[in-house]
């Protein structure tokens, strides 16, 4: 054997010790686990072969609740763009649970995007019809964006679902006040100083509109 032929031996074993000792070693990348979507709707396999997409790995909820942090300290600071990141990357682990929809619209609220709030505050009420808050937070969006027979009426519900909730009232009353319903808004802006005495927002229109 020459030489040159030995080189080339060594060289061959080598390369096939490297291959085998990577290929048994499960350090390379895995379908479904490896990769990471970075919005809520990415999927492997893009457009042209959605036939090659591929589930999910079963999320974390330690990853669900640390994100669910971060985006309650971004909101405490004002900060709603880094808020909604981390919102977005939790609906990415699990796009129907109801904490992270329900915070992901106070932030579309934030940020005056009404349009994508009120989608957010109807899927939370088709999974839950009964869910006071999303039909408290529906009609608030939907009174900004000018449909108000329907915001009224998800004020209305939401009093009847819990009407021992004085923030129901005083936005029930705020919508009727900014319709030019003065009486029925001071109605309403009592019953929640009734309900909540420390309520001040709703005793200063109680005195406005006393005058």
């Amino acid at each position: 054997m020459t030489l040159f032929q030995l080189i080339l031996l060594i060289a061959a074993g080598v390369i096939f010790y490297l291959f085998f000792r990577q290929l048994f070693s499960g350090d390379y990348p895995r379908r479904g686990v490896d990769y990471e979507a970075k919005v809520p709707d990415e999927r492997l396999g893009g457009v042209n072969r959605p036939d090659k997409t591929f589930a999910r790995e079963t999320p974390s909820k330690d990853r669900l609740e640390e994100l669910l942090e971060i985006a309650d300290e971004s909101l405490e600071k004002g900060d709603n763009l880094e808020a909604k990141k981390a919102l977005q990357s939790a609906l990415i682990l699990d796009e129907k649970n109801p904490e992270v929809l329900r915070r992901l619209g106070v932030v579309y609220m934030n940020m005056n995007d009404y349009s994508d709030a009120r989608e957010i505050y109807e899927t939370l009420l088709a999974q839950d019809p009964t869910d006071d808050l999303a039909h408290g937070s529906l009609a608030n969006a939907l009174h900004k964006l000018g449909e108000e027979e329907k915001a009224l009426e998800h004020h209305r519900e939401a009093i009847r679902l819990d009407p021992a909730y004085a923030p129901h009232h005083y936005n029930y009353a705020n919508t009727l006040y900014e319709l030019g319903r003065r009486e029925e808004a001071l109605a309403e802006y009592r019953k929640a100083l009734e309900l909540d005495p420390e309520l001040e927002p709703a005793k200063k229109m109680i005195e406005e509109l006393s005058r």
